[in-house]
């Protein structure tokens, strides 16, 4: 009886030991399918561009069927983007759609139309590998406004062609940028500009300096000096006079039910009379 109990289990496990394999095996690619890391994006670059400019920008992407849970690149991760605008006379986004093939960041040059407006770039990142395709969507909004714009003269004062430089440009005391000349021949003047898009400075007055401390002590603004400053007022926003209006139609209102009441009462008194 032990004996054919024996034989009866020996048969049971030799028949699960083929099931259980081939179900680990079944199971293997649906979980390195889990393992995989999800589609991923970004972009980065200026929100905030004056109009007719040219800016780069990265676009990143990763992630999906396209990459090995080992973090080994197997398909093909793309980007694809769409421009919206109230006017996109002039406006691209170029190029508009990318294969991420040796790295996850890609570049990309966004050309602003010559209005201020919001330009919307929608990005969808799109990972595909053995027939199977996921992706991810975000939007990155870039505001085209009008810039601020200090502009002077520089001069080369020496006798030698002076070789490349920068000029610095602060505001309030604050580095916010820089001026690349490539180089000045002797006695040649060059005109210096630099743009400032924001969406705003708080009202007061605010000062643009330029510095030619990396000019190498050979080049001078037009008035002699090594440095150049112009201050402007920025106008606070209109009194909004919508509390008082309120005030004066309650106080209006209000005079006319109290001379309404009294009459009331003037009628009652010399009725009872």
């Amino acid at each position: 009886m032990n004996r054919h109990r024996t034989t009866a289990l020996a048969l049971v496990f030799l028949l699960l030991v083929p099931a259980l394999l081939v179900g680990t095996v079944a199971l293997a690619p649906g979980a390195r399918a889990a393992a995989t890391p999800p589609v991923t994006g970004s972009m980065t670059g200026p929100t905030v561009v004056s109009p007719g400019s040219v800016e780069l920008y990265h676009v990143f992407g990763w992630g999906g069927p396209a990459v090995a849970a080992n973090g080994t690149r197997v398909g093909n991760v793309s980007y694809y983007t769409t421009v919206l605008a109230g006017n996109l006379t002039g406006v691209s986004f170029v190029p508009a759609q990318g294969n991420f093939t040796t790295n996850t960041s890609l570049s990309a040059n966004l050309t602003a139309a010559n209005t201020t407006e919001a330009i919307t770039i929608d990005v969808m990142i799109s990972s595909v590998f053995g027939g199977k395709n996921d992706s991810t969507n975000f939007t990155y909004t870039v505001n085209v406004v009008q810039p601020y714009v200090v502009s002077t003269t520089i001069v080369n004062t020496s006798s030698a062609t002076v070789s490349s430089f920068a000029v610095l440009v602060l505001l309030d005391g604050n580095v916010i940028g820089t001026v690349n000349v490539s180089s000045l021949l002797a006695g040649a003047s060059y005109v210096v500009t630099f743009k400032y898009p924001t969406l705003g400075l708080s009202s007061g007055s605010h000062t643009f300096s330029l510095s030619l401390v990396q000019a190498h002590g050979l080049v001078r603004f037009a008035n002699g000096q090594s440095s150049y400053s112009v201050t402007f007022y920025v106008a606070g926003p209109p009194p909004n006079y919508t509390v008082w209006y309120v005030a004066g139609i309650v106080a209006f209102f209000g005079a006319i039910f109290i001379f309404a009441s009294r009459v009331a009462a003037r009628r009652r008194g010399a009725a009872r009379r």
